[in-house]
């Protein structure tokens, strides 16, 4: 800003403008003393905002006050100066309001102060430049400019009013707080738009003598939205949660299944430690099989009166199935199998997608796939069988795409076949990575299939942060193939047993609600820059009606 200022002022001498050191005095100074004076004012009403972000906001709006007040200058159209000048001002106060109740606090009245100290600083320097008129042309584009912003942003946030009852801009405060100092703040308004649902949960519970007991669970409820908000962290606090080792596995659940906050978890902790009970165990278990159905593939285990089947369309794109298509999955499984486990692999993206929908031909070819596994794997005799377990922590981070439980391994040993499930903390697996990973694990073991939870911890800004992206396959299978040999090392006789539990009354986005909302937002966008643009017209119309009048 000071070398702008400089640069202003040896710009207007070669101009020969009456206006000397206006540079460094009308722009610079004013810049450098709200830039001392925002932080303090936004925190003295109990807000944050760092010292780079005020010299950000400072910086902006010292360049569109240059830019606007003296472009004519350079042109040697110095008559009309004082009204561009008080112009800027008026404008850079505008532009400081929205960012400071944006980024802030969305209270106009609390924000004033802070974004008033620039324009305030410069009005005394055009006092003493252009005369005491101006300090009334000044205040005039300040209330111009203030009721042209607050009719703007009265009109973006009367859409999510009306239809959601929520403030757009108190939810954006929300989202920064949330990205900047890990603020809970936005599950007030998730559960504020919430609803509850009862969904189903299968888990497989196995026993081993002098060992931890495994849980192998599917919640039919989605890891989301991003970070910790929610239900992000869902696969981490769940296996927390459960006692001895838990693979939190991904169900059917889109993101109109997320959980409005991290609270919500204990239900369905509860429901699993319920289902629990009373559940007579088995010492026998099927051979895993394969079964395809066009683009999808389904792996099937029997243990004693109940299965579990995991489907992937790896290397084709897999996303969440939407929920009703997993019921109608289990209500299949149900006319052969007490208790039916069904896993969206999650294992391959290419792009951030829509989800699978009941009724498309991908819906079909799920339901149709585990159809034919359940009626392939049905009659297949069973055997006794060990498990071995594994849980491996990663030296990679969130933004490497990896979650907090790292990596997972259950390998399941009957009639001699060795079955491997690993399971990736994480959200999706780039495309190819998955068939990179199993054919290395494929040495090792018979079958293998490669799982992700869909942990949101690994998304903030981005829905785009799969395993493999970061970090390249030939790194990540050293680690995969470390578990798989520490689990098979670890293979033991074991029993198994399963329920289905219901959780009840979870409390989640709710159906269609995240369509509705990126609707509203989408339409607000589309007229966002257009009525700005007329609002800001106006105010300049009535600014130089004002000139007119006042001098």
């Amino acid at each position: 800003m000071i070398i702008l200022g400089i640069l202003t002022d040896v710009a207007s001498l070669f101009g020969n403008s009456e206006f000397r050191f206006f540079g460094t005095f009308g722009f610079t100074l004013p810049a450098i003393m709200s830039f001392v004076f925002t932080k303090p004012l936004v925190e003295y009403f109990g807000k944050k905002i760092t010292w780079n972000r005020s010299a950000l906001l400072v910086l902006a709006c010292f360049i569109f006050s240059i830019i606007i007040s003296f472009f004519p200058v350079l042109l040697i159209f110095e008559g009309i100066v004082p009204l561009l000048f008080a112009v800027s001002l008026g404008f850079i106060f505008g532009i400081r309001l929205i960012v400071l109740v944006a980024i802030a606090d969305f209270r106009l009245k609390k924000m004033f102060p802070a974004a008033v100290t620039q324009s305030f600083f410069g009005t005394f320097v055009g006092y003493f430049y252009f005369g005491p008129d101006f300090l009334l042309l000044s205040v005039t584009t300040h209330i111009l400019f203030g009721i042209c912003v607050f009719l703007f942003l009265w009109l973006i946030e009367r859409p999510l009013k009306k239809n959601f009852n929520i403030s757009a801009l108190n939810f954006i405060n929300a989202f920064i707080a949330h990205n900047t100092d890990g603020s809970k703040a936005l599950e007030t308004f998730f559960r504020e738009i919430g609803e509850e649902v009862y969904v189903p949960q299968v888990s497989l519970f196995f026993k081993r003598e002098d060992k931890e007991d495994v849980i192998f669970t599917v919640p039919n409820l989605h890891p989301g939205p991003m970070g910790e908000i929610g239900g992000g962290n869902l696969p981490r606090i769940l296996h927390d949660s459960l006692p001895g080792e838990a693979f939190v596995a991904h169900g059917c659940a889109t993101h109109d299944f997320n959980l409005v906050s991290e609270d919500e978890v204990s239900k369905i902790a509860d429901a699993v430690k319920k289902s629990a009970l009373d559940v007579e165990y088995s010492e026998y278990a099927g051979k895993s099989m394969r079964f395809e159905c066009g683009t999808v593939k389904t792996l099937v285990q029997t243990f004693g009166d109940s299965v579990l089947a995991i489907s992937t369309r790896s290397p084709g794109m897999t996303e969440d199935l939407d929920y009703p298509i997993g019921l109608a999955i289990m209500a299949e499984g149900h006319k052969r199998f007490k208790n039916v486990a069904f896993v969206d692999a999650h294992n391959c993206m290419v792009d951030v997608v829509t989800s699978v929908l009941p009724a498309s031909f991908t819906a079909y070819e799920y339901i149709r796939g585990a159809l034919s596994a359940f009626e392939g794997c049905y009659d297949c005799g069973q055997d006794e069988f060990s498990i071995g377990v594994c849980r491996m922590e990663l030296p990679f981070t969130r933004a490497d795409g990896f979650g907090d439980l790292g990596i997972q391994t259950l390998v399941v040993e009957t009639a001699g076949q060795r079955t491997a499930y690993v399971l990736f903390d994480g959200n999706n697996i780039h495309q190819g990575v998955r068939e990179k990973i199993r054919a290395e694990v494929l040495r090792y073991v018979d079958e293998c299939e490669l799982m992700t939870s869909d942990s949101h911890v690994v998304n903030t800004m981005s829905g785009k942060n799969p395993v493999g992206l970061r970090v390249p396959p030939e790194d990540i299978i050293p680690y995969v193939i470390d578990s798989v040999k520490t689990a098979v090392k670890d293979l033991s006789p074991a029993t198994a047993a399963a329920s289905t539990g219901w959780c009840e009354g979870v409390v989640v986005f709710g159906s269609q609600r995240i369509s509705q909302l990126a609707s509203t937002v989408n339409a607000m966008l589309t007229y966002v820059a257009p009525l700005g643009v007329a609002i800001l017209g106006v105010a300049l119309v009535f600014s130089v009606i004002a000139y007119l009048i006042l001098l």
